[in-house]
């Protein structure tokens, strides 16, 4: 049958366009790829305030899913990657970037549990070493590799840690840090518990504008995916998905983090975490 010149052309960019699409489709972990990710336009900043300001950006996990922390120095495939941090499996360890000398890791307790502990490791050659370690605080009820805006559970990931910032004056910062009274200002409804959780906050680069304030209201995924999801003060208990630390922490985080060793945040329940 013969076809026609118009028919003929359709055809063969279909054809072409059926070759070329799943080259472009995959990120470096080879997972669907999709915008980075923290941080919201109409949605909530960390533990559902209102967002107002700028966003933020970094993948989410969605295999966890678009999570690891893809970008220049991501791992592609199985290759090779250095001695594990402890507690982390073959599956996380791909994701954290052959740059990262930095990672923040939060062992769960459990995946319906907000109990967590929050330890820094350096990289040194192909070994990470332990810096120092804190216990901390995820979402309320636990964690989740789905994240959705009001499940009170913290994405499972692999995320970078660009962006911080906070209501008190910068403690000495690596990472760019803004002072914003305003735009970390607690609502009174909250109670005095959680007068100060705002007081310092580094970004979790999930659902996010990279290189924006970490109250960037912006969600590149959508404000269905959440964001606005912070490392900040702990408060003592569960969050709506952030992870909570104490001020020692905090300040001992934003002066050793540095944006020249590409820090991450590898962040789920244990389970999770070792698979």
């Amino acid at each position: 049958m013969q076809i026609d010149q118009p028919r003929r052309t359709r055809v063969l960019l279909a054809a072409l366009g059926a070759l070329l699409v799943p080259l472009g489709a995959l990120s470096a972990c080879g997972a669907p790829a999709g915008p980075a990710s923290s941080g919201a336009a109409g949605a909530t900043t960390p533990d559902g305030r209102s967002a107002h300001g700028d966003a933020g950006t970094a993948g989410a996990d969605t295999d966890a899913g678009a999570g690891a922390a893809a970008g220049p120095g991501a791992r592609t495939g199985t290759g090779a990657y250095p001695d594990r941090i402890p507690g982390v499996g073959a599956r996380m360890s791909r994701r954290i970037p052959v740059g990262s000398r930095q990672a923040v890791v939060v062992y769960g307790e459990g995946r319906n549990s907000p109990r967590a502990t929050l330890v820094l490791y350096t990289r040194h050659g192909d070994a990470w070493r332990r810096a120092d370690g804190w216990a901390a605080h995820n979402g309320r009820d636990g964690w989740t590799t789905d994240h959705r805006m009001g499940d009170e559970r913290s994405p499972v990931g692999v995320f970078t840690l660009s962006d911080a910032g906070g209501a008190l004056p910068d403690p000495g910062a690596r990472l760019p840090y803004g002072q914003d009274g305003g735009a970390y200002a607690i609502p009174r409804e909250w109670g005095p518990s959680r007068r100060h959780d705002f007081d310092y906050v580094i970004a979790i680069d999930y659902n996010r504008v990279r290189g924006t304030p970490p109250h960037d209201p912006r969600r590149p995924e959508g404000a269905a995916k959440g964001g606005g999801i912070w490392l900040h003060l702990d408060h003592g208990s569960g969050t709506s998905a952030c992870v909570g630390v104490p001020r020692a922490a905090m300040r001992y985080l934003l002066r050793t983090l540095d944006p020249a060793r590409h820090p991450v945040v590898v962040m789920g329940d244990k389970a999770e975490l070792g698979a």
